[in-house]
C-alpha cells in the first residue's frame, strides 16, 4: 500500500507494454522502489483493474497517489507515442500481447515498425533511456542447439520462425539508434519468461494436461533450457537503467542475456510445474519424426485437436521446438556489466508460479477415487472377464505367462518348417507323453508336492460349451442372412463388403497367413492395452478422422467430378 501524503518523485518513467506480463511485475518493482512517476500504456482503450490480483491493487492504489497513471497508445503511430512519453527520462519497452498475431503484416507493424516509432519519439523528446525487453530467440535459428552461448553469438542468417525474426529486427534498430540526440539504448534478451500470471506456456501446458497430452516427452528429454523468473527479469530492467545512468560506456548499445542463470532439463522444469498442480508427470518418451509427422496429420485435419491449435503467434511447433533442443545462455555480461543477479531462484520462482496456478489444479483426490468402478471401454469389448484381466495386464505374472506359452504355440504350428497337421499330431503326441509321466510321478518329489490331475481338470464346463455354441449359431445366422441379401440383389452396399471381406480374406490366407496370424498375437497383448491407458487421446483421433472423412465425402457430394 502506498501511503496517499508520501511524496510524489519527480522523475518519469514509461512502461510500453505495461499490461502484458512482464510489464505489470516490472511497474509492480517500479512503484516500490518510490523513484519515479510510472506511465503505464499499452494498447487497451481503458484500464481494468482487478481488485483481488496484488499488483492490480498496487497501480491503483499508486494512480490514487498521483505516482502513476494509464495511457492507451498504439504503437503504430507515433504521435500517440510522442503524447505518452512527452516529459520523461526513461522508457521501457515491452511486448504488447496485441502484437501476438498470425498475420505477418499486422506482425510487423507492432513489432519493428512499433520499436522504430517507439525509437523516433524517444529521440524527438529528449528521452534519456530505452530498455527494450528482447528475447533469446533473436539468436535462435530454429535448428541448432544453443550451448552456453554468450553475447558474441551473431544473428542466425534465417530464421524458422517470424516473431523471432521480428523481434531480431526491432532489437537491432534498438541497438542501432544508441547514442542518437542523447538517447542511450540496450536491450535484454529472457529466455522462457514464467511466473504468476503468464498468460500463455502455463495455460497452454495446463490445457493440455487436463486433455491428457502431457503424458509424453518429445524427444529423450535430455536437453537442457535456461528459465527467467518474471520478477528476476523486471529486476533486471531496473539494473540496465541505473547502468545506463552510471557507466553507460559498458551498457549502451548492447545486448545481454537475463535468465535465472541455473540452466535445467526441459521436462523436468515441466514436470515440477505439473505435479506441482496434481498432474501426472510426463513418462512417455516419443521420437521428434514422430510429433512431426502427428503434427502434420493434424493440419490436414484442419485443427479438430485442440492440442495442434496454434497459440497465438507462436505455434505448437515452437512450443516443439523448445521442447527438444538445448538453449543454454551465459549471463557472466549482465552481471560484469549490469550488476544483475536473480533475486529469486529457480525453485522459488516454480513454487511462486505452482501456487498462483492453483485454482487450476487437478483434485488429485476425487480423479484418484472418484473414478475408480468406472469401467473402460477396452474392458468392455474383451468382455470384463479373464480374457480382459490376461490382455489388459491386471496380473502380469498370469499375462506373461500366457503370452509366452502363446509365442512356443505360435512357433511350434507355424515356424518349425513342418506342416500344420503334422504340428498338431506332434503336440498331441507330446501333450500324451507329458500326461502319462505325470501321472507316474510320486506325490513328494525331493520335498517338492505334486498335486495329482483330478479328473475334473480335464472337463469343460457345459455352460462354456453352450455360450460357444451359442456363438457359432450367431455367426452362422448372420451368415446366411448376408447370402439372402446377395441372392436377392438388392443390397449393393452388403454385395461390395462381402466382396472385400473375401479378397482381403483371400490375400491374407494364401499369402501372409503367418505374418498376420504373428501380428495379431502381439497386437492382442498391446493394442487393448495401449488403449486403456490413452482412452481418451484415441477416441480424439477418431472423432476427428470422422469428422474429416464426413466433410470429404459432403464436398464429393456437392462438386461431383
Amino acid at each position: 500500500m502506498v501511503p496517499i501524503d508520501e511524496p510524489i518523485p519527480s522523475e518519469t518513467c514509461v512502461v510500453i507494454g505495461g499490461r502484458g506480463f512482464v510489464g505489470r511485475w516490472l511497474v509492480l518493482r517500479l512503484l516500490k522502489l518510490k523513484k519515479w512517476i510510472v506511465r503505464v500504456v499499452d494498447s487497451a482503450p481503458s484500464l481494468q483493474l482487478d481488485p483481488s490480483d496484488h499488483l492490480d491493487s498496487y497501480l491503483s492504489e499508486a494512480i490514487s497517489s498521483g505516482r502513476a497513471s494509464y495511457h492507451s497508445v498504439d504503437v503504430r503511430h507515433l504521435l500517440q507515442i510522442v503524447t505518452a512519453i512527452k516529459g520523461s527520462s526513461v522508457v521501457f519497452f515491452l511486448d504488447i500481447e496485441a502484437a501476438h498475431d498470425q498475420n505477418f503484416y499486422a506482425s510487423y507493424m507492432s513489432i519493428v515498425q512499433g520499436a522504430k516509432n517507439v525509437i523516433d519519439a524517444c529521440r524527438g523528446c529528449s528521452v534519456k533511456h530505452l530498455v527494450y525487453g528482447s528475447s533469446t530467440d533473436v539468436v535462435f535459428d530454429g535448428y541448432q542447439d544453443i550451448c552456453n552461448a554468450n553475447e558474441s553469438i551473431p544473428y542466425p542468417s534465417k530464421y524458422k520462425y517470424m516473431w523471432a525474426e521480428l523481434k531480431a529486427q526491432a532489437e537491432a534498430a534498438v541497438l542501432f539508434a544508441n547514442d542518437m540526440n542523447g538517447l542511450l539504448t540496450c536491450a535484454l534478451r529472457s529466455s522462457n519468461v514464467f511466473g504468476p500470471g503468464e498468460t500463455e506456456f502455463m495455460p497452454f501446458l495446463i490445457k493440455q494436461a487436463e486433455s491428457g497430452w502431457t503424458k509424453f516427452i518429445i524427444g529423450t528429454g535430455e536437453n537442457l533450457s535456461d528459465f527467467t523468473y518474471v520478477e528476476n527479469l523486471a529486476h533486471a530492467h531496473v539494473c540496465a537503467v541505473e547502468a545506463l545512468d552510471s557507466r553507460p560506456v559498458s551498457v549502451a548499445g548492447k545486448a545481454f542475456f537475463v535468465t535465472n542463470n541455473e540452466p535445467k532439463k526441459f521436462w523436468k522444469f515441466v514436470s515440477l510445474i505439473l505435479e506441482g498442480l496434481g498432474y501426472e508427470r510426463p513418462f512417455i518418451k516419443l521420437p521428434v519424426l514422430m510429433v512431426k509427422f502427428i503434427l502434420l496429420f493434424g493440419e490436414l485435419v484442419e485443427g479438430e485437436l485442440e492440442v495442434i491449435k496454434h497459440n497465438r503467434i507462436r505455434s505448437i511447433h515452437y512450443i516443439m521446438s523448445i521442447a527438444t533442443q538445448t538453449r543454454t545462455f551465459n549471463c557472466s555480461a549482465a552481471w560484469e556489466q549490469m550488476g544483475y543477479l536473480p533475486v529469486i531462484t529457480l525453485e522459488e520462482g516454480i513454487s511462486n508460479t505452482v501456487q498462483s496456478f492453483y485454482h487450476l489444479a487437478r483434485d488429485s483426490l476425487f480423479m484418484e477415487y472418484g473414478n475408480v468402478t468406472e469401467q473402460s471401454k477396452a474392458d468392455k469389448l474383451l468382455g470384463s472377464g479373464k480374457v480382459a484381466d490376461i490382455l489388459l495386464w491386471r496380473d502380469e505374472n498370469t499375462t506373461f505367462i500366457c503370452f509366452f506359452a502363446m509365442v512356443v504355440l505360435f512357433f511350434w504350428l507355424f515356424l518349425v518348417g513342418r506342416t500344420f497337421i503334422s504340428s498338431i499330431a506332434l503336440l498331441f503326441l507330446m501333450v500324451m507323453i507329458a500326461s502319462l509321466v505325470y501321472g507316474y510321478l510320486p506325490s513328494d518329489l525331493y520335498g517338492l508336492s505334486i498335486p495329482m490331475a483330478l479328473p475334473y481338470y480335464f472337463e469343460i464346463e457345459e455352460d462354456l460349451v453352450m455360450d460357444s455354441i451359442k456363438c457359432i449359431v450367431f455367426v452362422w445366422n448372420k451368415a446366411i442372412r448376408v447370402v439372402r441379401l446377395l441372392a436377392r440383389g438388392e443390397d449393393w452396399n452388403v454385395f461390395f463388403k462381402a466382396a472385400a471381406y473375401v479378397c482381403f480374406l483371400r490375400f491374407i490366407v494364401l499369402r501372409h497367413v503367418v505374418w498376420s496370424m504373428g501380428a495379431a498375437l502381439s497386437l492382442s497383448f498391446t493394442s487393448f492395452f495401449f488403449y486403456e491407458q490413452y482412452e481418451a487421446e484415441i477416441d480424439a483421433l477418431g472423432k476427428a478422422l470422422v469428422n474429416r472423412m464426413e466433410k470429404l465425402k459432403k464436398r464429393l457430394l456437392r462438386n461431383p467430378a
